[in-house]
């Protein structure tokens, strides 16, 4: 079986991570208990994930040939308890499969993520020098950022069109003077009837897509996913909004928000891969 590099601290997969040092696993950063026996063999499978690990190379690892003990009933409880503590089966795994007479084998992708020798983020020194960088994001190849801030992040552009939409409604003849005195009649209205569709569309959206986030919830980045194309076309429409402003900001200022605007769905898509790519892998891994 493969061993991790020696800067390897953290393995994670899904929302699952296992601390190599500490000898932790970690759900949402918060501690689970498993017994040490279950842990190793935990974490020789991590090691060798998408490959199989027999019983064997298992018995050799973990439980030394000087050791008196029924084998098989200690390896499938170790593996049962891994399985009882990530919420896996056997009938339908995840994450542990068994592989019958022959072992195991680890299914979902598994992320290590290098460290410091000198506990700084992001690891190792050779010789004084700096040797090792920050584990990428598998798709977008940048740092892997904390999920609280990009999911605070994300739940602000959603109170920013919450606010968007509901000060719209609120002063619809506002706007509907507004767009009155600068467009004719009938793109006046056809202008007032899009405002009231979207923000009333809008608004159920976004409550969605902050309480998604604010829970946490896990298919999030495969629901926005699929929204996305609809997402896009309503933010590209209320992108021309600061123009209803025109009078008060003039035309340099709403064309600056306005292209800030434009941008906006791109970032909110970026945003929800950064904190959900591990759910897509795990999802398109079976």
């Amino acid at each position: 079986m493969s061993e991790p590099s020696s800067g390897t601290r953290f393995l994670r997969f899904g929302i699952f991570e296992v601390d190599l040092e500490a000898g932790e696993l970690r759900k949402n950063g918060a501690r689970l208990r498993l017994q040490e026996q279950p842990f190793q063999v935990l974490v020789a499978l991590l090691e060798n994930a998408g490959r199989v690990v027999t019983r064997d190379d298992l018995r050799q690892k973990i439980w030394p040939a000087d050791t008196f003990v029924d084998f098989d009933h200690s390896l499938n409880t170790a593996v049962n308890k891994i399985r009882e503590v990530l919420g896996d089966s056997a009938a339908s795994p995840r994450f542990v499969e068994t592989l019958a007479r022959r072992g195991y084998r680890f299914i979902a992708p598994v992320n290590g993520v290098e460290v410091l020798a000198s506990n700084l983020p992001y690891a190792q020194t050779r010789n004084g020098v700096s040797t090792a960088e920050p584990a990428l994001h598998p798709e977008l190849h940048v740092p892997i950022p904390h999920r609280g801030v990009v999911r605070a992040l994300f739940g602000l552009i959603q109170v920013m069109y919450l606010a968007f939409y509901i000060s719209a409604l609120y002063h619809l003849r506002g706007v509907d003077r507004v767009v009155g005195d600068a467009l004719p009649d009938w793109v006046a209205i056809v202008t007032v009837v899009v405002v009231m569709v979207t923000g009333a569309i809008g608004i159920p959206l976004r409550f969605y897509l902050f309480s998604s986030v604010a829970f946490d919830f896990r298919k999030l980045g495969d629901t926005f996913r699929r929204l996305f194309p609809f997402i896009l076309a309503m933010d590209q429409l209320w992108a021309i909004a600061p123009f209803l402003l025109l009078p008060k900001i003039g035309v340099g200022l709403a064309l600056a928000a306005t292209a800030a605007l434009l941008y906006v769905p791109f970032s909110e898509r970026t945003l929800v891969r950064m904190a959900y790519w591990g759910e897509k892998l795990l999802a398109t891994s079976f």
